[in-house]
C-alpha cells in the first residue's frame, strides 16, 4: 500500500471513530437530561448504556490510532494488535451489557412492577437514539470491511445491538400505553441471547489473531499459488498471521539451482505480487533455497 493510500486509510479510520465517539457523548447528555427531567428510569437506564458505549467508542477510537503507528524497534511487526485487543475488551463489555439487560428484564418480570413514565419527550429521545445508532453503525461497517478493521467492527456490531436494546424500550413504552407492561422485559431477554451469541463469535475472532492463528482460506490461497508456479520446484514453511488489519506471510520455496540469485529473487518477487493481489494489505517474506534433491524435500500442509 502506498503512502497515500495510507493517509487517506488512517484518516477515514479516525474519522469514523472519532464521530462514533460524538454521537456516544450526544446520546448520553441527551438520555440523562430526559430522564432526570421526565423521571424514567427506563431512559435513565439507558443513558448508563450510552455511557458504557462511550467508553467503547472511546476506547476504539485510540486503538485505531495507535494501531496505524509504524513498526519501531520494539514493535517490528507494528501496532496492529492493539485493534484486536480493543475488540476483545468491547467483547466483554457487550457481554456486561448482556448481564444488565437479563437482570434488569428479570428483576422487572418477577417484581411485577414496571416504571415507565410516558411523554412525548421519552418517545423522541429512543427514536433518535435509533436513527444515530443506525447511521453510526452502517457507517463504521463499511470502513471495518473496507480496512479489515476489527476494532471499528467491534464497534459497529456494539452499536447495532444499541438499536435493538433501543427498540426494546420503545416497546415497552407502546407496551405501557396498552398495560402490557411485560413485553420489553420478554423482549430484552431475546435481545440479550442474541447478543451474547454475536459477542462469542467476536471474541472468538479476537482471540484467534491474538494467538497467532492463521486467518480463514488465507493458507490455501497461498499454497495454492505456490503450487501453481512453474518455477518453484517445492516449497514448505508456509506461515501466515493477522496484526490488525494487515496480514503477515512467510513461506520458503525452492528453485533450480543453476539458475542465479537474480533470477531467483525475481521468482520470489513474482510470487509475492501474485499473493498481494489475492490477500490486499499483506506483508510477505519468501525465501529461496536451491533445489537439490526433491527427496530431501516434500510439500508441508
Amino acid at each position: 500500500m502506498n503512502t497515500s493510500a495510507k493517509n487517506i486509510e488512517k484518516k477515514e479510520k479516525r474519522t469514523v471513530a472519532f464521530t462514533s465517539v460524538l454521537a456516544a457523548i450526544f446520546l448520553t447528555a441527551m438520555k440523562l437530561i430526559v430522564g432526570l427531567i421526565t423521571g424514567s428510569l427506563g431512559i435513565l437506564s439507558e443513558a448508563l448504556h450510552s455511557g458504557l458505549d462511550l467508553i467503547a467508542a472511546m476506547m476504539t477510537f485510540f486503538a485505531v490510532k495507535i494501531a496505524d503507528k509504524p513498526p519501531d524497534k520494539e514493535h517490528n511487526f507494528g501496532h496492529g494488535k492493539v485493534e484486536n485487543l480493543s475488540a476483545l475488551f468491547e467483547t466483554l463489555l457487550l457481554l456486561l451489557t448482556c448481564v444488565w439487560i437479563v437482570w434488569e428484564a428479570v428483576g422487572r418480570l418477577s417484581s411485577g412492577e414496571v416504571i415507565i413514565k410516558i411523554t412525548i419527550w421519552s418517545y423522541a429521545v429512543v427514536i433518535i437514539s435509533i436513527i444515530v445508532d443506525i447511521s453510526r453503525s452502517r457507517r463504521l461497517m463499511k470502513i471495518a470491511k473496507k480496512y479489515n478493521s476489527q476494532a471499528l467492527e467491534a464497534d459497529a456490531l456494539h452499536f447495532s445491538t444499541d438499536i435493538l436494546s433501543s427498540f426494546v424500550v420503545l416497546l415497552g413504552l407502546v407496551g405501557a400505553s396498552y398495560g402490557f407492561y411485560s413485553a420489553d422485559a420478554f423482549a430484552a431477554l431475546v435481545v440479550a441471547l442474541i447478543v451474547v451469541g454475536i459477542s462469542f463469535r467476536l471474541g472468538k475472532r479476537a482471540i484467534d489473531v491474538l494467538l497467532d492463528r492463521s486467518p480463514a482460506n488465507a493458507r490455501a490461497i497461498v499454497e495454492s499459488i505456490l503450487a501453481n508456479c512453474n518455477e518453484v520446484r517445492y516449497f514448505h514453511d508456509v506461515k501466515v498471521r493477522s496484526s490488525g488489519a494487515t496480514t503477515f506471510i512467510a513461506a520458503t520455496i525452492h528453485v533450480e539451482p543453476t539458475i542465479t540469485i537474480e533470477e531467483a529473487h525475481r521468482i520470489a518477487e513474482r510470487v509475492e505480487s501474485e499473493i498481494k493481489r489475492e490477500i490486499p494489505n499483506s506483508q510477505i517474506l519468501i525465501h529461496q533455497e536451491p533445489d537439490i534433491d526433491p527427496e530431501d524435500y516434500k510439500l508441508k500442509l
